[in-house]
């Protein structure tokens, strides 16, 4: 297939988890055979943080203007087999407009934001990546969230609608040594975001000033000049991608926390979750319903409802949390990688193809599994 996708970024990883998806999916796509053609606004704040110009898997597109770049899209599109609009594109409706004109490319909308985009929808406010027709003139809409979610993007008018959740290419994100500067007792690591504050602070902040005599880490970007740093919580800016696993094996522990909405709707693995585990990190987690369909609590992954449980996790002896460290690698490798991921995108296209009475539905509860490509 020849794939175009019109998205977010693929160059830059800084304060955004797109990034590192698509490029594991673009690699893994690349090795199936697939072609991908990826359009990006050259955005001055991913420019001046670009840590991949030339993606492997995928010809990258960068452009400063749509009006500049519209009629090559049209050509490129000419003889694609499916077009991928993205949340949060910046010209997601200028690229759907001309995807929806093609007449031959399956018309793809993947929302990696899914919460927040319905979230926006049922308060009434914009959604610049979605038109006033909604969904319904999308073929498919691919949702990086699983659950009760789906069912609420067919309200919103998606005829298809197909669960393609987080991954991790085991490639770029395996164990390696620990780094003397990224060594601590519990880290974390994530782009600031106000709607996860209160769970950082209950299961990052509040156990470290319990701990004084333990270090705590925190890695990420937009962290605010208010926050409330103790004097054992230590930051690093902003890592590239290529840190990410001498960053996670690392510390005894690391903390997945995810952001507010999300957490309410559930079935939300973030990717940095299933990096995490391919990296071989014994993980604490916030809880939100279906994560149990990802990892196994108490034998692949701890789970922590408040400052207690991350304490608890920290009492554990190495040994246990080494033995759980790898039966959280041996899952995400089995299940949870970007070439797994590729064959349910793969399979939820051709499935889109047929009549829509013709395609079985997938659960909305369930994780797809893959089917050629």
């Amino acid at each position: 297939m020849k794939l175009v996708v019109f998205g977010l970024t693929i160059s830059s990883s800084w304060g955004n988890g797109h990034a590192t998806l698509w490029r594991g999916l673009c690699r893994a796509l690349a090795i199936r055979g697939h072609t991908v053609v990826f359009f990006e606004r050259d955005a001055d704040y991913y420019a001046e943080n670009r840590d991949m110009a030339a993606p492997p898997g995928c010809a990258l597109v960068l452009y400063s203007d749509w009006n500049a770049i519209r009629t090559r899209a049209g050509r490129v599109l000419a003889d694609a087999d499916a077009a991928i609009v993205t949340s949060y594109c910046p010209d997601a409706l200028a690229a759907a407009e001309l995807v929806f004109g093609s007449g031959r490319s399956l018309a793809v909308f993947y929302d990696l934001d899914t919460p927040i985009t319905l979230a926006r929808l049922a308060s009434g406010e914009d959604v610049p990546y979605i038109g006033p027709r909604g969904l319904v003139d999308y073929d498919l809409v691919l949702s990086f969230t699983g659950g009760t979610a789906l069912e609420t993007l067919r309200r919103a008018g998606a005829r298809r609608v197909v669960p393609l959740y987080g991954h991790v290419d085991p490639a770029q994100h395996r164990p390696t040594g620990a780094a003397p500067q990224y060594q601590a007792d519990l880290s974390y690591l994530g782009t600031f975001a106000a709607d996860r504050q209160a769970a950082l602070q209950a299961l990052l902040l509040e156990p470290a000033a319990q701990r004084p005599q333990q270090r705590f880490l925190i890695g990420g970007a937009q962290y605010p000049a208010d926050f409330p740093w103790g004097p054992n919580v230590f930051f690093v800016r902003h890592l590239p991608p290529e840190e990410h696993p001498a960053f996670f094996s690392s510390s005894r522990l690391t903390l997945n926390v995810t952001r507010a909405p999300m957490a309410k709707m559930g079935w939300c693995p973030s990717g940095r979750l299933f990096e995490a585990a391919a990296c071989g990190a014994a993980i604490v987690s916030d809880t939100w319903e279906g994560l149990d369909s990802f990892f196994t609590p108490g034998e692949e992954i701890l789970v922590a409802r408040g400052t207690g449980d991350v304490l608890a996790a920290l009492d554990r002896d190495d040994g246990e949390l080494r033995r759980i460290a790898a039966a959280a690698r041996a899952r995400a490798l089995a299940e949870h990688t970007s070439e797994r991921r590729t064959g349910e995108l793969i399979a939820a296209l051709e499935t889109a193809r047929r009549p829509l009475s013709a395609a079985p539905e997938m659960s909305s509860r369930s994780v797809p599994s893959p089917l050629g490509g």
